[in-house]
């Protein structure tokens, strides 16, 4: 998920390139770019809030926070959380052309629970969802 002030927003044409960059992100930091199971599953939102609706230190600024809700196998390790933060950033600064500086761009990771994670009707722990991957790869 993606929230942007309107003030600091992409336009309507970004948006969607916005959303796939960060996508291309995520699974390049973990290197699953083609994984047949992995990339059709990485979904979420863009939300463009009013310029009123976002907030620092209390009063109404612009900002962007990109959050991503994922099972605690992805982005485990420091490095790729570092990885993806950078590149996260990076990309959202972009985006809005010199509208945000980079103490207006937040990043959060939030871990799902073990068997808390679920794709098409189907439950998943963390050990089925690396199988899922790893068996996805192999087929490749």
């Amino acid at each position: 998920m993606a929230r942007a002030s309107s003030g600091a927003s992409p336009s309507p044409d970004d948006e969607g390139p916005v959303f796939a960059e960060l996508t291309d992100a995520l699974l390049d930091v973990e290197g699953l770019t083609v994984n047949a199971f992995l990339a059709p599953n990485v979904v979420g939102t863009l939300n463009v809030l009013p310029r009123n609706r976002t907030f620092v230190r209390g009063r109404a600024e612009p900002a962007a926070f990109v959050e991503l809700k994922l099972p605690a196998v992805a982005l485990a390790a420091p490095d790729a959380q570092r990885q993806f933060v950078e590149r996260a950033t990076a990309i959202v600064l972009r985006r809005a052309g010199g509208r945000l500086t980079p103490a207006q761009v937040w990043v959060n990771v939030v871990h799902a629970v073990d068997g808390g994670w679920g794709i098409a009707g189907r439950r998943y722990d963390n050990a089925s969802l690396v199988d899922s991957i790893r068996s996805a790869a192999a087929a490749q």
